[in-house]
């Protein structure tokens, strides 16, 4: 099946995000990073909500490693 791949998304890691995202995608044998990526977010979409955004929320407030600590959500919604 192919895709029509059209937008580009950019985000910055830190090394252990990023090494985070290398060992899954050499754990699940992917081809790319950007396969890894992928593969990533589908499985969180299809993940049970956990709860919202608080209001006021920023970028660096949110990432790969650790989420219980300043993630952003709120898990009792």
């Amino acid at each position: 099946m192919e895709r029509n791949r059209e937008e580009r998304l950019q985000i910055m890691l830190t090394p252990d995000e990023l090494r985070a995202i290398d060992d899954f995608r050499f754990a699940y044998r992917l081809p790319s990073r950007a396969a890894a990526v992928r593969e990533l977010l589908k499985r969180g979409l299809a993940a049970p909500r956990s709860g919202k955004v608080e209001g006021g929320a920023q970028s660096k407030d949110f990432g790969v490693l650790g989420t219980a600590d300043g993630s952003g959500f709120d898990a009792g919604a």
